[in-house]
């Protein structure tokens, strides 16, 4: 099969469109020919090289997958040849007590497609079958593909971690990236008054169209003074954020009494600092998430499903131009998920 790997870590140079064996399936395992592989900042992490995680070389990266169903292996029951799938982006032991509490991501064993095991960029990738879910809907590959990582970290988030109620002000910085595009139509969706922020009007307007009822734009303003300004100088009662060091400050004084803080990531910087006193003081909370169970992927994918919340797509490249896409995400100029089509 053709498939996109790098055998060493380092810039986009490191990528190669070449080919590798396809994949070989054990009983319990399905194999899918990809159809689309949406991309995600983890992707730029791993080819660039992360301290926690020795990587197996070549490797293939890609954890947001959709395709259909080329073989499955002796004990597969649910699929069969032919099948539209996509994949839930987690895979756990399924044994353990995080596992049957539904909390897969704390599971010791926890990884990704495309972080221990090999991912999307490729035209075949082998998957438990636990992890494979019929398509919602009348859902098409691309949209399959643009959910599952980012709707199930921002329903991770607002849900499991922040306890978001109706009635409530949500910030979401980074109203382009695929998490922020999820989090506003999820928040949104939830009944709560949502402000975005972004670094361009353009972007602010298209998170308008996904429900934002303010925005910020972060090369212009104050993101602190105008949460205090949208507020009448309350504060917001949740921020989903995922910056880190750029925004963090601004972000921590933007909590209202109460405020809760979640954080999924830190592409500018994981060193912060942090006001004990304004913590205590004002009984604020800071959430840390990562990713989340399959049975909220399932809560997801129903609405997803029935239209109510929906995949945002900037644009899609072939496989073989996997490096051109990675440049576009570092650009940071997109809005939304960008695929990869084999």
């Amino acid at each position: 099969m053709k498939a996109v790997r790098f055998h060493e870590h380092g810039g986009l140079e490191v990528l190669k469109y070449e080919d590798a064996p396809e994949p070989k399936i054990n009983p319990n395992e399905v194999l899918v020919r990809v159809k689309a592989c949406a991309l995600n900042h983890l992707d730029l992490w791993l080819r660039a090289g992360v301290r926690a995680w020795r990587l197996p070389m070549p490797h293939i990266v890609g954890s947001d997958i959709a395709g259909e169903v080329a073989e499955v292996g002796s004990l597969v029951a649910r699929f069969k040849p032919g099948d539209r799938v996509l994949l839930a982006p987690g895979i756990s032991c399924g044994q353990c007590e995080e596992c049957w509490r539904g909390l897969d991501s704390a599971c010791r064993s926890y990884t990704l497609f495309g972080v221990m095991v090999d991912g999307g960029y490729a035209e075949y990738v082998k998957s438990p079958e636990a992890n494979v879910i019929p398509i919602p809907g009348d859902l098409n590959f691309d949209e399959a593909a643009a959910v599952p990582l980012v709707f199930l970290t921002a329903w991770h988030m607002l849900f499991t971690r922040a306890k978001l109620r109706p009635g409530e002000d949500v910030l979401v910085v980074g109203a382009g990236s695929g998490v922020g595009s999820a989090a506003i139509q999820i928040a949104k969706l939830a009944g709560t008054r949502v402000i975005t922020v972004a670094g361009t009007d353009e972007k602010l307007a298209k998170a308008r169209a996904l429900g934002a009822d303010a925005g910020i734009n972060h090369r212009k303003q104050s993101i602190a003074e105008e949460v205090r300004r949208l507020t009448a100088k309350r504060g917001v009662d949740v921020i989903v954020e995922h910056v880190g060091a750029a925004v963090w400050e601004d972000c921590f004084e933007s909590l209202a009494t109460y405020g809760r803080l979640v954080t999924c990531g830190v592409t500018s910087g994981a060193e912060v600092k942090l006001n004990v006193q304004a913590l205590f003081g004002r009984q604020r909370t800071i959430l840390g998430s990562f990713m989340g169970g399959k049975g909220e992927l399932m809560e997801v994918l129903k609405l997803i499903g029935e239209r109510k919340l929906k995949p945002v797509i900037d644009s899609v490249f072939p496989l073989a131009e996997a490096a051109q896409a990675q440049k576009k995400m570092e650009s940071r100029d997109f809005f939304g998920k960008i695929l990869l089509h084999p």
